[in-house]
């Protein structure tokens, strides 16, 4: 019976910075809806409308949230690209 070769402790670097960066861009929409839903637990209730500005803060967050997956969209792609060799579970 062969015994099978260990597993390293620690991942490469660039394994771990690739896993994190998914699990950002996981979080990503859960962030967004927080941004988004941040005007409304600034108006009273009595006074809910949307303004002019809400309008520029909305445009501004969505702005912010396709910049930051494009700036994540590299990373993730090159992650596929490169074969990985995660060690995920191969039995």
């Amino acid at each position: 019976m062969m015994a099978r070769p260990k597993r390293p402790l620690f991942l490469a670097p660039a394994s771990y910075r690739r896993r994190r960066l998914a699990d950002a861009s996981r979080l990503l929409p859960v962030f967004g809806i927080i941004l988004l839903f941040l005007p409304l637990m600034w108006t009273e209730a009595s006074e809910l409308r949307l303004t002019s500005g809400h309008v520029i803060y909305f445009f501004g967050v969505w702005l912010f949230l396709v910049g930051v997956a494009a700036a994540f969209a590299p990373g993730l792609k090159a992650g596929d690209r490169a074969g990985d060799g995660s060690g995920e579970d191969e039995d």
